[in-house]
């Protein structure tokens, strides 16, 4: 095959540090046989960009993390109003995620990264939006309220985050332990707080007594599954790929699938809340790998460089059938193709038929390029948003 065609090839088909396109997902949530049974889904962002880490501030009001010209905004959802959505912040020299409700105030908690790099925990007054520091010497990356008074979070320290509890009311911060996850929850019927342990090789879900110190292991998580909740006192549910799986620690038994969805545009859940009455469940699930896909074509055919590395990881790697590496890498990819597409005027790939088999995308494309057409198909894999391989044969 000659180097030619190996460039069409490669050219037919990640980030560039970009944040993955998320939406938020409503559910009405009973309980059957122990087991959550979802129904009466809606997408809520419906947003193009990062809409993320869902809470409850209410039975009936869902906050999230939004997209909003070129930053992260709160957002609140009325669910019993529908479409209805009203903003809670508007910070021009920031971005905030991870929303909480404040026990006890009519505020909100979250994270701001402002744009010089600063990152805090900042109170937010929901009707005026208008914002006050919490903590002000922790890098906190997540959070959650075990009073009015005691927080317990994620504080980023180095390349890593440890588990710090902080009180508001004596100002003091004691770490309990290094290297933690992102999900911190309470359980439900206790005076607990769980967290996910990244000490061991084996990441496990433990609980923590902030009064007392005292800790205990629950299990393990799944996999390397970090996105929990608490169905229950006893079960915890998680989401992977296109499934919910739940843990009961009262049984013993192990994780097991209770839910897949077959729904072309729900990938790799996570970001699970229930609110209190444990009537409505939410999570974050990524977009369709087709999608992705599609906006490399269009982008491709656009011959626009930026929005066509965007869609590819930054290990990415390109493979002629069935398994020749001829490509590495976003940097090397970038400097060939961008040549590439301002010296092609007349490039075009034409879509004939598409194949999706979890999150590989198929497709049959016809292509124009310095006056040659020819037949190709393109087998691309995709993973947290972004394609990670793709092998091209004739």
């Amino acid at each position: 095959m000659n180097r030619l065609l190996l460039i069409c090839l490669g050219l037919i088909c990640g980030s560039i540090n970009g944040q993955v396109n998320t939406d938020v997902y409503l559910f009405d949530l009973k309980i059957t046989n122990g087991d959550p049974v979802l129904s009466n889904p809606k997408n809520i962002s419906n947003n193009e960009g990062y809409d993320n880490q869902p809470s409850f501030l209410n039975d009936n009001t869902v906050l999230f993390s939004a997209n909003r010209e070129d930053q992260t905004d709160i957002l609140r959802f009325n669910i019993l109003e529908g479409s209805t959505t009203s903003w809670i912040s508007n910070t021009p020299t920031g971005s905030e995620y991870s929303p909480l409700k404040i026990p006890g105030k009519k505020a909100v908690s979250a994270i701001r990264l402002d744009l010089d790099g600063l990152q805090r925990l900042y109170e937010y007054d929901i009707n005026t939006g208008k914002s006050k520091l919490i903590l002000k010497d922790l890098k906190v990356g997540y959070h959650i309220w075990y009073n009015d008074h005691i927080l317990v979070t994620t504080v980023l320290v180095e390349n890593r985050m440890d588990l710090v509890v902080a009180n508001l009311k004596d100002n003091t911060n004691q770490t309990f332990q290094k290297n933690v996850g992102r999900s911190l929850w309470k359980i439900p019927n206790s005076d607990l707080i769980s967290y996910i342990s990244k000490e061991n090789k084996v990441w496990e879900i433990k609980s923590l007594n902030p009064i007392s110190r005292a800790t205990k292991k629950i299990t393990n998580t799944f996999k390397k599954s970090e996105d929990i909740c608490w169905l229950n006192d006893s079960t915890i549910i998680a989401g992977t790929g296109k499934s919910i799986i739940k843990f009961d620690s009262k049984s013993g038994v192990g994780w097991e699938p209770v839910m897949y969805f077959e729904q072309e545009e729900i990938n790799n859940i996570s970001r699970i809340a229930i609110n209190k009455s444990g009537n409505r469940l939410a999570f974050v699930a990524e977009e369709s790998p087709a999608n992705i896909v599609q906006k490399q074509l269009d982008a491709y055919n656009a011959r626009d460089i930026e929005a066509f590395m965007d869609t590819y990881s930054k290990n990415i790697k390109l493979f002629n059938y069935p398994d020749n590496l001829f490509l590495e890498g976003q940097d090397k990819m970038k400097e060939s193709y961008n040549s590439y597409f301002e010296n092609t005027p007349d490039l075009h790939c034409e879509l004939k038929k598409r194949i999706i088999i979890g999150n590989r995308v198929i497709d049959e494309e016809y292509i124009t390029a310095n006056g040659i057409n020819f037949k190709a198909v393109a087998i691309y894999e995709v993973q947290n948003g972004r394609i990670i391989k793709a092998t091209f044969l004739q």
